[in-house]
């Protein structure tokens, strides 16, 4: 199975569907993310600190956990999520929780994401929980990131939908502009988040989200980082560099396991 996206990895595991006389099942996107889910799960091991990611693939990883600490396969798990809607999850699985002031430091984080390139690093937060999932997976030994194959990108923003980026709601539209100039090379366009009503979505931290929609390359992405965070009234952004350790990527012809 040869994927071309892969091909930067510092190693990589493919474990392919066998092939089968049968005719071939095609999958949705939500099975495929079930099934990074659970290989993903098969990292967690009894006694563990785990950062519990939120997104429509990370709560197939919960639901495993839940089930096998319901079963008696994990026992002395320790979760700790990265979004009020996460914790709601946990509690309703029985899944006992702390935070990062009681542990510090983290054993393993499942999280999925949004984009994923060549060098494992991530666009996540459209699902408006970046802040919290940067600062508990930035606290991880282990970040297991957990995707369909829908989420590979040739670079950070190639999938022309949104680059998150966290702000104070004070002034935000200076704010927005300031971000939508930064990358006007980029052909940048910077957008307000909106609830479904309309009105301002608001994080879990009580802030904003401006989206960057991008048309080109936006070049370095260490520097662009540094550009992004150096504005004022900037909490956070969406790109994830270097964290990942590992990423699971379902996809119609089996799961690629992708280290760094």
């Amino acid at each position: 199975m040869a994927i071309a996206w892969s091909e930067k990895a510092s190693s990589m595991e493919v474990l392919a569907t066998p092939p089968s006389l049968s005719p071939p099942v095609v999958l949705t996107q939500d099975e495929l993310k079930k099934i990074a889910a659970y290989k993903a799960v098969e990292f967690v091991e009894s006694g563990m600190v785990l950062g519990l990611g939120t997104g429509s693939t990370a709560k197939h990883a919960v639901d495993r956990i839940g089930e096998l600490l319901r079963l008696g396969k994990l026992k002395n798990i320790v979760g700790i999520p990265t979004s009020k809607k996460t914790q709601e999850q946990a509690l309703s699985l029985g899944i006992p929780l702390s935070d990062l002031d009681s542990h510090p430091t983290v054993d393993l984080a499942i999280d999925g994401a949004d984009e994923v390139d060549p060098h494992l690093n991530l666009v996540k937060g459209r699902g408006g929980s970046l802040l919290r999932e940067k600062m508990v997976e930035g606290a991880c030994k282990k970040f297991v990131c957990i995707v369909d194959e829908s989420k590979l990108v040739n670079h950070l923003g190639g999938s022309g939908l949104a680059m998150p980026v966290e702000i104070v709601p004070f002034c935000w539209e200076f704010t927005a502009r300031k971000l939508q100039n930064m990358f006007e090379d980029s052909g940048c366009v910077a957008k307000l988040r909106n609830g479904a009503k309309g009105e301002p979505f608001v994080t879990d931290n009580g802030n904003y989200i401006v989206d960057l929609y991008l048309q080109k390359n936006m070049g370095d992405l260490r520097v662009a980082s540094d550009a992004i965070l150096r504005i004022a009234g900037v909490v956070e952004h969406g790109m994830f560099l270097d964290m990942a350790t590992t990423v699971i990527v379902a996809g119609e012809l089996g799961i690629t396991i992708k280290n760094k």
